[in-house]
């Protein structure tokens, strides 16, 4: 949440400094990152939606709660990123390229770039530092749990914040050539760049949601860690399946088949396995939890196949 809230301030900061900018200079390529700001502050709001309506228990009419609800509103913050950000971008460029243009105050637009990088990589650093924290406890790297995790607002912030500052780079390189030749086509091109950009990162994010919604499973280190807590159950002997879905952010159903320690007589089979599903179900992360028996010709699991090693916290 508190990475969602600064990205919002921040860009709406950005957005302002740079609608002002792009109106005394008219540079194609400020009015496109405008546009981009504009856009992620929107977006924001959609992921403050998504962390509180995600955030709510299960109940009646939904028995895995409201987890992936998180995915539909970051989803539509996708497209409006898409939308509002690269479609807008692109035309706007697509129609700059046919003006002549006026000379920019380039002192206006370099300072205002300078003071969004600013406000940009102060969120962008708030995302990383935040992913870090995550990854480390799974041993990977930052980019690739951002790339695979089930924080969608996470993600989201992380990429948009990362093709803010890519499109920084990107506008001031077009009013630095428009600035150099005097041709106003670099800044239109610029506008171009901006708008591609922002439309690959919306499609990527679009996708990703996607997968969630339909149904993700977590990556091998995620389910070994599962697994390796389920051996450590003093009731449990072996595991000879195991499925883990996500139903929300950090939030799993798990089907396993499992062989109890001991020998048990038929009738304490069955409250053994409903206490052992209790004591899982105790943790924040797991939703539900159904446990069935192994057979004897079932080959068990085993925690040293599923990922790479690691060390567990």
């Amino acid at each position: 949440m508190l990475t969602v809230i600064l990205a919002f301030a921040m860009n709406v900061l950005v957005a302002l400094a740079k609608t002002v900018a792009a109106v005394l200079t008219g540079s194609a390529s400020m009015m496109a990152e405008a546009s981009h700001s504009w856009a992620d502050a929107g977006n924001e709001v959609f992921l403050l939606i998504a962390e509180k309506r995600g955030a709510r228990g299960r109940d009646d009419k939904h028995p895995f709660g409201y987890g992936r609800e998180t995915y539909v509103w970051s989803m539509i913050a996708a497209f409006g990123l898409f939308t509002v950000g690269a479609v807008v971008s692109i035309m706007r460029g697509i129609h700059a390229l046919s003006e002549t243009g006026e000379d920019s105050d380039y002192l206006i637009g370099y300072v205002v770039l300078a003071i969004s990088a600013l406000l940009e990589g102060t969120s962008f650093l708030q995302s990383v530092r935040q992913a870090r924290q995550a990854s480390a406890r799974l041993s990977m790297h930052p980019l690739r749990f951002v790339s695979r995790t089930s924080d969608a607002t996470l993600r989201a912030v992380f990429a948009e914040d990362a093709a803010a500052l890519i499109g920084l780079v990107i506008a001031a390189a077009g009013m630095a050539l428009h600035q150099v030749t005097g041709d106003a086509r670099w800044d239109a091109v610029g506008s171009i760049l901006v708008g591609v950009l922002l439309a690959v990162v919306a499609v990527l994010l679009i996708r990703r949601n996607l997968d969630f919604l339909v149904g993700q499973v977590p990556m091998p280190e995620v389910r070994r860690e599962i697994l390796e807590r389920m051996l450590a159950n003093p009731d449990i002997d072996r595991v000879t399946y195991l499925h883990v879905e996500f139903v929300g952010p950090e939030q799993f159903y798990i089907v396993a088949a499992v062989d109890i320690v001991g020998d048990l007589a038929e009738h304490d089979l069955a409250p053994t396995l409903r206490a052992i599903e209790a004591r899982m179900e105790e943790s924040d992360e797991v939703v539900e939890a159904v446990l069935t028996l192994s057979t004897p010709a079932e080959k068990s699991l085993d925690p040293a196949s599923i990922g790479p090693e690691r060390t567990l916290d």
